[in-house]
């Protein structure tokens, strides 16, 4: 295992390079710029004024429409950075209303994406792949796909909620 130590110099090595900051940079602004799509695209959806960078782990903002609030619903559109791609999340406001939703989909046996296997450590109830390994050569391509299979997963779990 890599030491703290052995991790700065690689990290100060990764730096003066130049890309990492570039690609960061480019990555960061391509998530403003999707926001934005959002919330110039669909004013009747809540989309979060702000963007959660993290810490080179995950940066997501929220996406959804008043019916998911009312129910203290959120969706999360998620850059997972490690496993380098752009994924959909279904939460709850907090714990008790993540857990009130995750046990209804559980108990009613629902299949149509993945449930969290455990809330323990878990922001999200459920989650889906919007683009895996995503092509940036073009980015309208790749806004259009998210775009596609957001809209996609809010509509299944507007659906399977109105059901239950």
């Amino acid at each position: 295992m890599d030491s703290f130590l052995e991790n700065i110099k690689e990290y100060k090595k990764q730096m003066e390079k130049g890309a990492v900051q570039a690609a960061y940079k480019g990555l960061m602004k391509y998530i403003m710029d999707l926001k934005t799509y959002f919330k110039t695209r669909y004013p009747e959806y809540f989309v979060s004024g702000s963007i959660y960078y993290g810490y080179m782990d995950m940066t997501y903002f929220s996406f959804f429409p008043e019916v998911l609030k009312e129910r203290k619903l959120k969706v999360a559109v998620v850059f997972l950075h490690d496993k380098f791609r752009f994924e959909v999340w279904l939460a709850g406001y907090n714990k008790q209303i993540q857990k009130k939703f995750w046990n209804l989909m559980r108990e009613k046996n629902w299949k149509k994406y993945r449930l969290v296997t455990s809330l323990k450590g878990s922001d999200s109830i459920a989650e889906h792949i919007l683009a895996d390994n995503p092509d940036f050569s073009n980015l309208d391509n790749l806004t259009k796909t998210i775009e596609k299979r957001i809209l996609m997963f809010i509509q299944d779990i507007v659906s399977f909620l109105s059901d239950n």
